[in-house]
Parts: structure tokens; C-alpha cells; sequence
């Protein structure tokens, strides 16, 4: 091998030298030739291209229509409107009070867990009733023979011959030991079945139920509560400011109805049911400041043995067979802890002044609130009275 090498350049040896054209581009072309750099290379001269096209002739879809949507978030639904009067005592509406507790704000308290001096608590808006089903300790059933008469909508309260009254006939017995006394009224009762039965049930036979006169089924509803024990009451629907737009319903005492309107719409909400020792109010801050129509309505309720318990609004109008005023309502905010700080305020006022009379709507944070805090009354001083024990004959 070695020898043939000697050959070629002895060969070779003596000729004139070849003449160089320049740098050679063999290499270059090599390597162009690799897969890899020519794929590159491809690439880049399509994106120059696209670039001098749309330099030179601009977009090419730029007369071409168009459209452009604006994202945005979609706002937060609005709360619901809160109900007139009429949509209250109504039977279709009351989905809008079962879930009013529940829809409450949380920043406002409402999932708050309120822990009570017995050890008890309340846990959120509209859960469910978790006090223990109270034992039953009946009243007598009505009607109570003597205390009816008939009417042309139905049996109407009366006083007795021998001088009973549906007021005293029809309260629960009471008997005091010495302590505060604390009363309840729990209203609203009798359009809705879960919180009706809740509040019959799960709060103490001394808590004073109040039912609304449009309420289906109303003397069954009556009777279950009697049963049980409560004390109950007919709710008076009466004209508000805002009416009619605000409208309790067909039967609302106005203002300027006038005495004979007053004594017939009365006839036809007292002939409702039997068994109730007195009324309450529900609204009505209109109506009470019309002395026609106030003296109207107390003349009826006199006349008939039965008391006027009203939620606060009426304590300048004495009158009815027997009267008493809450001191508070309990739930104009329904949170857990706004209701348990109202109860503990009621509590501290009859701890002061000997009683005190609260009054709430059947909202079930309401009913599971109040159930939580009349299972340690006794316990921190004080006794639970029916709401009649606290009604007073006028001038007594």
C-alpha cells in the first residue's frame, strides 16, 4: 500500500500546478442536504414569505366583516323582595319564609354557632330543628261548653252565663313560684306544616302559640297545639302603613272602615276556630292610630272574654277583656345570634322588672333558637310562663 502511494505521486511529480476558482461550495451543499437543515431552512422561508406578503398587501382578511363580544361576569342575583303582608298570610308564599332564614347572609352571623348557657347551641339559618320533642300536657279540648255561640260564619267567643270567659277558660293554668317570669309568643303558625309541628312539638307547652285566621285545616292545627299543651292565640290581620300595597288580606281591619266594618270582619276572623284565649296583631301600625277603629275593635273583644296580646305596637290602647304588650320581638333579624342576644335582653328585663314578654315570628332559626333557650331558664333563675299569666284586666 505503501508503494502504490509512491507511484501516484512520482506520477504527479514535475506538472504545473492547477489554478483555484475560489472557495469551494461543496461543504455548504453537503450541508444543505441533511434532513434536519433543510426542514429549518423551509420553515424560515415560509415565514418570511408570509411576512413580505402581508407587508406589501396588508391583511388579507381585513375587509372582511367582524365581530367582537364583551366577556363580562355575570352580576350577582338580586335578593328576593321581601314579602307584603297578604303574600304572608298566604299559602303559596310561604316557601319565601322557609327559605328566608336559610338565604340569609353568612357575613351577617347566619351560619354562626351560638353556644347557650345550658350548653346547648344553634347552628345555622333554617337547619333543622334539633330540640327533643317535648312531653305532652293537654288543655282541655275545645269547644268548652258555655263559651261558643253561633255565628253566620261559624261559632263566635262568648262569656258564659255563669261569668267563665275564653280568656281565663282557654289560657293555660299557671302558677307562680316566686321567680322572673319570661313569656313567648311564637306566631305565623298554621300555613306552614314543618314549622307548625316544629313549634308545637319541640318548644315547651308554656310558650304561647299564635295562628293565622287564613290558615287551612286552622281548628285541627288548634287542637294538636292544645294537645300538646300551648296556650293559643288568633292573629288580627290590620291595616299598615303602605296599604295596599302592603295588603294582610281581604279581612284587614282599616283604619277608616268605620265601627260596622271593623264588628263584621271581626265576626268572620273570632268564627274561625274555638279554642283560643285571646288575639294578637300582625301589622297594623296604621290601624292603631285610628281611634274609631281601635275602639271598635277592643269593644268586640271585651264584649266577648277575649285579651288583646299585642307584638309592642299598642301599648298606649287599653281595652279587650284583658291586655298585655311584648316587650320585644325577638327575630327582626333572623341570625342565630341576633335571636339568642334578643332572648338573653328579654331574660335580663325580666330578671329587673319581675316579667317580660317576647314575641318572634315561626322562622325555624326562630323555633330552634327559642327551643335552645327556654331549657335553661329554670336553671338560671327564672320561670317560664304562658303569655296570659302576663295580660292584665283594665284598671287592675
Amino acid at each position: 500500500m505503501f508503494a502504490k502511494r509512491q507511484s501516484a505521486l512520482a506520477a504527479t511529480a514535475g506538472t504545473a500546478p492547477r489554478a483555484k476558482d475560489g472557495p469551494s461550495l461543496k461543504p455548504v451543499v453537503d450541508a444543505l442536504k441533511k434532513p434536519p437543515v433543510a426542514a429549518g431552512l423551509a420553515g424560515l422561508l415560509l415565514l418570511s414569505t408570509s411576512a413580505l406578503f402581508l407587508t406589501v398587501l396588508g391583511d388579507p382578511k381585513a375587509g372582511t366583516p367582524s365581530a367582537h363580544v364583551a366577556l363580562e361576569r355575570e352580576a350577582a342575583a338580586a335578593p328576593a323582595p321581601v314579602p307584603t303582608g297578604f303574600e304572608a298570610f298566604s299559602m303559596g308564599a310561604m316557601g319565601l319564609y322557609q327559605n328566608l332564614a336559610g338565604g340569609a347572609d353568612p357575613a351577617a352571623g347566619g351560619d354562626a354557632v351560638i353556644t347557650l348557657p345550658d350548653g346547648g347551641s344553634v347552628s345555622g339559618q333554617g337547619a333543622p330543628i334539633t330540640a327533643p320533642v317535648h312531653t305532652a300536657s293537654p288543655l282541655a279540648k275545645a269547644p268548652i261548653a258555655g263559651l261558643s255561640q253561633p255565628g253566620s260564619n261559624g261559632p263566635l267567643p262568648m262569656i258564659a252565663p255563669d261569668g267563665r270567659v275564653p280568656a281565663q277558660a282557654y289560657a293555660r293554668p299557671f302558677r307562680p313560684n316566686g321567680k322572673p317570669r319570661v313569656s313567648l309568643i311564637v306566631g305565623g303558625l298554621g300555613l306552614n306544616a314543618v314549622t307548625t309541628r316544629a313549634a308545637i312539638e319541640r318548644l315547651p307547652p308554656e310558650v304561647t302559640l299564635s295562628f293565622v285566621p287564613y290558615a287551612d285545616n286552622l281548628q285541627g292545627w288548634i287542637d294538636q297545639a292544645r294537645a300538646q299543651g300551648h296556650e293559643v292565640m288568633l292573629e288580627m290581620p290590620m291595616e299598615p302603613t303602605g296599604y295596599p300595597d302592603n295588603d294582610p288580606g281581604p279581612y284587614t281591619l282599616l283604619a277608616d272602615g268605620g265601627a260596622d266594618d271593623v264588628t263584621a270582619k271581626m265576626d268572620w276572623l273570632l268564627s274561625r276556630a274555638t279554642g283560643y284565649f285571646g288575639v294578637t296583631n300582625y301589622l297594623g301600625d296604621r290601624f292603631a292610630g285610628s281611634d274609631t277603629g281601635m275602639n271598635a275593635f277592643l269593644s268586640v273583644l271585651r264584649q266577648r272574654g277575649v285579651a288583646f296580646l299585642d307584638d309592642g305596637s299598642f301599648q298606649r290602647r287599653p281595652g279587650a277583656w284583658a291586655r298585655a304588650s311584648a316587650d320585644r320581638v325577638i327575630d327582626r333579624t333572623q341570625s342565630p345570634a341576633a335571636i339568642v342576644a334578643a332572648l338573653n335582653g328579654l331574660e335580663a328585663q325580666a330578671k329587673l322588672r319581675g316579667s317580660a314578654l317576647g314575641a318572634g315570628f315561626s322562622y325555624p332559626v326562630t323555633v330552634e333558637a327559642a327551643a335552645r333557650w327556654t331549657a335553661g331558664l329554670e336553671q338560671r333563675g327564672l320561670q317560664l310562663a304562658p303569655a296570659s299569666s302576663l295580660s292584665m284586666r283594665p284598671g287592675r
